[in-house]
């Protein structure tokens, strides 16, 4: 097990109603506030409305900027940056999901730098402090309500990258299964996709001696596969809705991860599909995981075994080790594919025309991946293998 220091200090709020306590978190954190948003849904479902009341009952001034969009623009965090300097705004508060989430975060630590905020993206500065940020979760997908990370997509040239640093943890997040009641059922899926791909990213380690970590990833994994069905059908039964939006944040809070180093290559390999044909990410590592799996099993495959029997219950063939692997590779398929994800490009309606490009993107920076090291020919047959 690695050496590690674990601490979140995002407050978690959860609960049936608890967005209207939102006021009363937020004025801690000044009177000024930049309320950012995506489309609609909460105008039409009154979140809106009680969130904006809860803020004005506690005298918070409230600056707008809706229109996020998923797979969060640059062009609208450099809006939300100019916005908090111009009216010198102390707190932001996400109303969403991780695309909201991110671009909030985004915005939080261009607010606090001179430079263009895309320069954390490329590497050319490093976040050092952000404005603090709360959040009223509506989509459990990303975990962004807890973690330290942030993804964006530059429309010149369609690049999707990440940033992260502590401070960019929100201070508080709420959550509400009951918010979750309307997600259609498509965007509920990729939600589930992301928060188990969240987990796969850190089971799959090279690291040894890290059986408790082992074993809260296949907990966590199993509750979500546990439930998924459960709230696709039954869109407003709160003990399902409650167990995944939970799981979508332990999923990504850095816990699971504790002792371990994680691999994160499919995410990365995942960016460029997503950057480029603006699909759902939880759709996208629908396609990309079970991929990478066939790609690398080889490497470790006595893990796939474990994965294989640990969280789907396949019986170990001592006699052919590798058939177990295969076998729990295809299960996870046979899972994505039960909840309406794509599991190939051509299900996507992605062609051939950019996988190239997308793997020498992906790999501009060097290898991906910490499994095992994935160089641009590893990726593109990995895209190969998603075909």
């Amino acid at each position: 097990m690695q050496d590690f220091i674990f601490q979140n200090s995002t407050k978690i709020i959860f609960g049936k109603e608890k967005e209207k306590l939102v006021g009363q978190e937020a004025v801690v954190y000044g009177k000024k506030l930049l309320l950012h948003y995506g489309g609609g849904r909460i105008k039409q479902n009154g979140l809106y409305d009680t969130v904006v009341k809860s803020l004005q009952d506690q005298g918070i001034e409230i600056i707008e900027l809706g229109g996020v969009q998923p797979n969060p623009r640059v062009s609208l965090v450099r809006e939300g940056v100019a916005l908090c300097k111009e009216h010198d705004i102390n707190f932001i508060l996400a109303i969403g999901g991780g695309s909201v989430i991110d671009s909030a975060k985004a915005i939080a630590a261009g607010t606090k730098y001179d430079g263009d905020v895309w320069d954390f993206f490329t590497g050319k500065a490093a976040v050092t402090e952000c404005l603090p940020i709360g959040v009223v979760l509506t989509i459990p997908a990303a975990g962004s309500e807890s973690s330290s990370g942030t993804v964006i997509t530059n429309e010149d040239g369609w690049y999707k990258k990440s940033s992260g640093h502590n401070t960019m943890r929100p201070q508080f997040a709420i959550l509400n299964p009951e918010l979750s009641y309307t997600l259609p059922a498509y965007q509920t899926a990729c939600g589930i996709t992301d928060m188990m791909s969240h987990i796969l990213e850190r089971y799959f380690t090279n690291e040894k001696n890290v059986d408790l970590t082992d074993r809260l990833c296949e907990a966590a994994l199993r509750a979500i596969i546990h439930n998924a069905h459960t709230v696709l059908d039954e869109p407003t039964n709160y003990d399902a809705r409650a167990e995944i939006m939970w799981s979508g944040t332990i999923a990504h809070n850095d816990l699971l991860g504790t002792g371990r180093i994680g691999d994160w290559g499919s995410h990365d390999i995942e960016h460029e599909i997503s950057g480029i044909y603006d699909i759902a990410h939880g759709a996208g590592l629908a396609i990309i995981f079970p991929a990478w799996m066939k790609y690398v099993y080889k490497h470790d495959v006595n893990r796939f075994v474990q994965f294989a029997n640990r969280v789907w219950n396949i019986e170990i063939d001592m006699n052919n080790l590798e058939k177990t692997a295969l076998a729990g590779i295809k299960k996870t398929e046979q899972f994505f594919t039960s909840i309406g994800m794509p599991i190939t490009l051509k299900e996507a309606e992605i062609g051939e025309e950019h996988l190239e490009e997308m793997a020498k993107k992906a790999t501009e920076n060097g290898p991906l991946g910490n499994f095992i090291k994935l160089s641009e020919a590893d990726v593109y047959q990995i895209y190969q293998l998603a075909k």
